[in-house]
């Protein structure tokens, strides 16, 4: 995180923020523009590449789901910027050890213990790692004494959109980002990587969130995609992992997708539709579709 403070120092802190009495590496000024440059750069990566994801990517029949909230996208992106400034605040303490040293990152490939090899173990180890880690904690948030506290406002979102990929409660998103954050404490890795890294679980995290359900053939069983993930959303004891299945197999916790069977979301769609239950436009007919407790006359 220092790479990026260096910069926001270099073009905007410096020269236009903090007078120059105030040097850089002050402690204080430090953590005050880690909590800048952290909010702001979460929030543009949630709603740029959300928005992106949602545009692009997300299919918009997926609204037309009777598990599919009201209002719900304008409620996820709510929840998710009341939350993220909290998140920040435990994970900056862990930015501004970055900052003053105390981690295994490193600046020069010359100085990775086993080379350019050692940066392309330390990707594989990075996602594995978190993988395992983020498996465990969230099967930890399922807990009946845990889950209505910290992991059920997630839950909300049966039908989820890109948007739902941030929306957590403070404590269940710092939990589940914390692999990713302590990883270069444990184990040596590139700075420029370990940003690289940061934004492609970002990617991640709104993928397995965006409704497009097609995986290749092949990686179906090893994948954890959005139809893996979307099963977790409406089933609730299954997939947990985040990149692979790897850990729900070990853990009993597989489910093969319902979309790839032919009995997800879409399905469901077209089964209502069929029926006359739904217009074109994604209305109830029949004004009677239940969500839960919530009934609603638009799906």
């Amino acid at each position: 995180m220092d790479l990026v403070l260096n910069i926001a120092d270099y073009y905007f802190f410096s020269p236009y923020v903090y007078p120059s009495s105030w040097p850089e590496a002050q402690p204080l000024r430090q953590i005050i523009s880690l909590m800048v440059v952290t909010n702001l750069g979460a929030a543009v990566l949630y709603l740029g590449l959300g928005a992106l994801s949602y545009f692009f990517i997300f299919d918009h029949k997926l609204k037309q789901h009777p598990q599919f909230l009201e209002n719900q996208v304008h409620q996820e992106i709510k929840y998710a910027l009341w939350s993220l400034p909290w998140i920040s605040i435990p994970t900056n303490a862990l930015f501004f050890a970055e900052v003053r040293g105390y981690s295994k990152l490193y600046d020069s490939v010359d100085e990775s213990p086993l080379g350019w090899s050692g940066l392309i173990f330390s990707m594989v180890s990075f996602l594995f790692f978190t993988d395992m880690c983020i498996y465990w904690i969230h099967r930890f948030l399922h807990h009946k004494l845990i889950y209505k506290y910290f992991h059920k406002p997630h839950h909300i979102w049966k039908i989820p959109s890109p948007f739902a990929s941030h929306s957590f409660h403070p404590v269940d998103g710092f939990l589940q980002g914390l692999p990713y954050h302590i990883y270069p404490f444990l184990f040596p890795l590139h700075k420029v990587l370990y940003l690289a890294l940061y934004v492609f679980v970002n990617i991640w995290t709104i993928s397995i969130h965006d409704g497009d359900y097609r995986v290749p053939s092949l990686l179906e069983k090893v994948i954890n995609g959005s139809a893996h993930h979307t099963d977790h959303h409406l089933f609730f004891d299954y997939n947990y992992g985040q990149y692979f299945t790897l850990w729900d197999r070990l853990g009993g916790s597989y489910r093969h997708p319902s979309a790839l069977m032919g009995k997800g979301p879409h399905d469901y769609i077209k089964k209502l539709m069929t029926e006359g239950k739904l217009n074109s436009n994604g209305i109830n007919e029949h004004n009677n579709i239940k969500n839960g407790t919530h009934e609603k006359k638009k799906v």
